[in-house]
């Protein structure tokens, strides 16, 4: 394969630093957006929060009350999907025009391949500072970017100096930068799959790359020959345009596996709203609903169903995805995730026309 350049490119705190930006009062205070803490009782999770919140320990994708006792204090808001989506939509504009191949993931990330825009990593450099001038020029906003020699480094790079970073790696250089690292910072290894790695004395990227593949393979089944490779630095998917969205989608992983079903349906409800909202915003209708379920032992199992009918509507998502996930409910199993997607999507003019 012929030598390419690929972009990751990271906006900061991207829904936090939105609000700031429209309320400039909130600069230098904690910021957090996501569900209504309800003084410490709230029952959703936290979408994104600022670097002042997490001063105090508070994170993505923790639930909302833990938030709450971390940092009583910070401004809580709820999620502006409309003023976020605008907002993404200029700024994939920007991206795009500098990419041979583009591929936008969610609302505030996106690769860019510029194999053909530069000749070597020095012109990368020049480009990225370029794009980001741009960005902050327009939009007021920060972003963070990775460049190298595939999607996975340029991932890991792009998180490397955050806020507002630019960090560059070229491919004589992706064992030694990935080597010294934590192994949760290459992609897929979470809180468990971190645990589970650092009891075989694995601590570092470097100490994974040069582990045995077997012992990986029997341990992890066929991830475990993939996190080898990642950690060698080997990745060799295309950047692929992904075309008009097929589909809106939420998940979240619990803090502890959890076998109270309860929370795992209003889990579901909560998330189900976000996805409504983002549905509606986009001016969208939905026909096809999936759940997704993990179980503690990473065991992960999708099931959708597809209604007879178009819809918006909140109940119509949450129904169906409350009847979809009892059929895990009744395993009677620690759940580790749990994940809610609407999809078979059509435009709400497109279906009035045809109506």
């Amino acid at each position: 394969m012929s030598r390419r350049i690929i972009f990751h490119v990271d906006m900061d705190q991207f829904f936090a630093a939105v609000e700031e930006r429209e309320h400039p009062e909130f600069k230098g205070k904690p910021v957090v957006v996501g569900a209504d803490p309800k003084e410490g009782t709230g029952r959703g999770v936290v979408s994104t929060c600022n670097y002042e919140a997490r001063k105090f320990g508070v994170r993505s994708g923790m639930p909302i009350s833990r938030a709450w006792k971390l940092c009583p204090d910070a401004i809580y808001l709820p999620v502006n999907f409309k003023l976020y989506i605008q907002t993404s939509s200029r700024i994939m504009a920007i991206l795009r025009k500098y990419a041979d191949k583009f591929e936008r993931w969610g609302l505030d990330e996106a690769f860019l391949d510029v194999s053909s825009r530069v000749r070597n990593f020095e012109e990368a450099k020049k480009l990225a500072e370029k794009i980001k001038r741009e960005i902050h020029e327009s939009e007021e906003l920060t972003c963070s970017i990775g460049v190298g020699p595939n999607k996975l480094v340029a991932k890991v790079a792009s998180d490397f100096k955050k806020p507002g970073g630019l960090t560059i790696v070229d491919e004589n250089a992706v064992k030694s930068f990935l080597a010294p690292l934590p192994v949760r910072k290459l992609l897929w290894v979470g809180k468990k799959t971190e645990r589970k790695l650092n009891e075989m004395g694995i601590k570092t990227i470097g100490d994974l790359a040069t582990y045995d593949v077997s012992v990986l393979s029997e341990r992890f089944g066929v991830m475990g020959v993939q996190y080898n490779l990642m950690a060698r630095g080997v990745d060799q998917s295309e950047v692929a345009e992904r075309g008009e969205i097929k589909s809106v989608g939420r998940e979240t992983t619990f803090e502890e596996d959890t076998s109270d079903y309860n929370l795992v349906l209003e889990t579901l409800d909560k998330l189900s709203e976000v996805v409504q909202k983002e549905i509606v915003e986009r001016k969208m209708l939905f026909k096809t609903v999936t759940v997704k379920i993990r179980f503690e032992n990473f065991e992960t199992h999708t099931h959708g169903k597809t209604r007879s009918f178009f819809t918006d509507r909140l109940r119509d998502l949450q129904k169906t995805a409350r009847e979809l996930a009892q059929l895990y409910l009744r395993q009677n199993r620690k759940i580790r995730l749990v994940g809610v997607r609407a999809s078979t999507l059509t435009s709400r003019k497109e279906q009035k026309t045809l109506t």
